[in-house]
């Protein structure tokens, strides 16, 4: 195996790759904002996502404590990219406008996507998405709490999922509860910048635990919601 030399850099930001997630939620007025974003990761039946605690995203989540965190596909990458430098926030916070970002308030249809009523919250699922995770607000961790150059400025929100919405072509054959990875291609972020997913490279050891070991009461306690 062939082992290079490490050499220390400074990158101004650390997204490595994670999936685009757009992230639904409800204005004051009842309207839905519609935002992109890729600091997301998953355990068991809840989500933690990083924030700008300013944004409108944020701001509608903490009031609202609902969202939809919706999954696009690879394909979907140019619809999705006409959200980029868009915000629902009115006047543009000065952060965002030297970044060159404008207001726009019918996210769903600058980037051409069907709004689709929710089973359990409130703001709207994305049609075309894949994958749709219904979810509501548990917990608010805020970051950088050490520093006060950084503190308040962005929160860690931990959403517990309610519902599970997906197309079939990404469900695997004769399993109903189960995705099939070789069918679903997220769209993933990496240094601010889309990529598709692609093929498996190596069997995978840890894909011998039947997925059914994990099933953790998030999911019996979301059966009762809606029902």
């Amino acid at each position: 195996m062939n082992v290079s030399p490490h050499t220390p850099i400074e990158p101004g930001i650390l997204y490595f790759g994670t999936p685009v997630v757009l992230i639904s939620t409800t204005n004051e007025d009842g309207s839905a904002n519609l935002a992109p974003m890729s600091s997301a990761f998953w355990l068991g039946w809840r989500a933690m996502l990083g924030l700008g605690a300013r944004s409108k995203t944020t701001v509608n989540l903490l009031r609202t404590r609902e969202c939809v965190l919706n999954l696009p596909s690879a394909d979907l990458a140019p619809a999705v990219d006409r959200l980029a430098l868009t915000t629902g926030s009115d006047p543009v916070p000065p952060g965002k406008t030297k970044r060159g970002y404008f207001h726009v308030a019918d996210k769903f249809g600058r980037a051409g996507f069907t709004a689709v009523p929710s089973e359990t919250v409130a703001p709207p699922r994305v049609g075309e998405c894949p994958v749709a995770l219904e979810a509501v607000l548990e917990a608010t961790h805020p970051f950088a709490t050490d520093d006060p150059a950084q503190s308040g400025s962005v929160l860690g929100l931990e959403v517990r999922i309610q519902r599970v919405l997906v197309h079939d072509a990404v469900r695997r054959p004769h399993t109903p509860d189960h995705i099939d990875p070789d069918k679903w291609r997220p769209l993933i972020m990496s240094f601010q910048k889309l990529y598709g997913l692609g093929p498996q490279v190596h069997e995978s050891t840890l894909a011998r635990i039947p997925e059914r070991l994990y099933r953790g009461p998030d999911i019996e306690r979301a059966r009762g919601i809606g029902a």
